[in-house]
């Protein structure tokens, strides 16, 4: 298991230690020292890394949750702490390529020729400017059609998983970590990556309706579970676009984690504006502003989610 060298609440997530004699006791003044506190605590941070390598879907049916800015943040924030990570972009808008700083323009090598043309996922694979542990296979227009294309196609369910299966066995250092970046429908990409994963990361925006559609997804998992791997379960939520002001978000907050105590991360992702803009920069918000409050909530998350490793199978990881 991983040894953390700073105080843990029950949840997982790094607690921080303020100054009760701080004069200056405005709210601006109590938030600045949290996140300065949260950030040393994170400076200090002992992580073990995963024996095996964890393949973890980030899916929600629901549009506007986050799911990309999560798979690429967490991707960016997992390799800071010395993860290898590979992203798997399988959204035909590319986004998670964008924001990782790759190139997915038409003619570039891409998860569409991993799906089609049976290439292999050493051949796609491009690393990342931010970090030479995270590496992307990166998305392109021509995935728009995959679903079309894959209805013909043999063993059309368990295409990319017979090809990340592959990659894995023969990788010189394989990944510790794989996190695939789902469309927003259950059409075959997002079946594809069910199939391919043993764990679904659900990101769940705190706001009205922040259920809504979740019942659907849940039912897919266990039609996936069911029909095409046994192994798939969902072993994380994350709260997303928390706002701690408002009644709502707090409401939302408490109402996922008495439905899913033991999914849930302890951390929560607050609304900032530096995550929304690092991606018109062509960066996570790691390396766009590393020392924002996005950036620490999700350097926090991923710690977490190694601290846990993967707990509803009972690994050691």
């Amino acid at each position: 298991m991983f040894h953390v060298k700073h105080p843990e609440d029950a949840r997982g997530t790094i607690t921080p230690h303020t100054s009760p004699g701080n004069a200056d006791d405005t709210p601006l003044a109590r938030e600045l020292a949290d996140l300065s506190a949260r950030r040393r605590a994170l400076a200090s941070v002992s992580v073990s890394l995963p024996r095996r390598t964890r393949v973890i879907t980030v899916s929600n049916q629901k549009g506007g949750v986050g799911k990309t800015t999560t798979t690429v943040n967490l991707a960016a924030a997992l390799a800071a702490v010395g993860a290898r990570v590979l992203v798997v972009d399988l959204d035909p808008q590319g986004n998670a390529s964008t924001a990782l700083g790759i190139p997915h323009s038409a003619d570039i090598p891409s998860v569409y020729d991993v799906l089609i043309d049976e290439f292999p996922f050493a051949d796609v694979v491009q690393t990342s400017p931010e970090s030479d542990r995270l590496w992307c296979v990166p998305s392109t227009i021509h995935l728009a059609g995959a679903e079309i294309e894959l209805v013909s196609q043999v063993a059309r369910e368990h295409r990319l998983r017979r090809a990340l299966t592959e990659y894995l066995e023969t990788a010189t250092e394989p990944p510790h970590v794989v996190l695939i970046d789902c469309p927003p429908s259950l059409g075959l990409l997002t079946i594809n990556a069910f199939t391919a994963a043993e764990e679904v990361l659900i990101p769940i925006q705190c706001e009205y309706y922040a259920l809504e559609g979740l019942s659907q997804l849940l039912s897919s998992v266990q039609m996936i579970q069911k029909h095409l791997n046994p192994q798939i379960r969902v072993s994380t939520i994350l709260l997303t676009m928390y706002d701690g002001r408002t009644r709502l978000a707090q409401q939302v907050a408490e109402e996922v984690r008495s439905h899913f105590r033991d999914e849930v991360l302890g951390t929560v992702i607050p609304r900032s504006v530096r995550v929304s803009e690092a991606p018109s920069f062509g960066q996570t918000v790691i390396a766009y502003d590393g020392n924002s409050s996005g950036a620490v909530a999700y350097r926090e998350a991923a710690v977490e989610m190694l601290a846990r490793g993967d707990v509803n199978k009972g690994e050691d990881s």
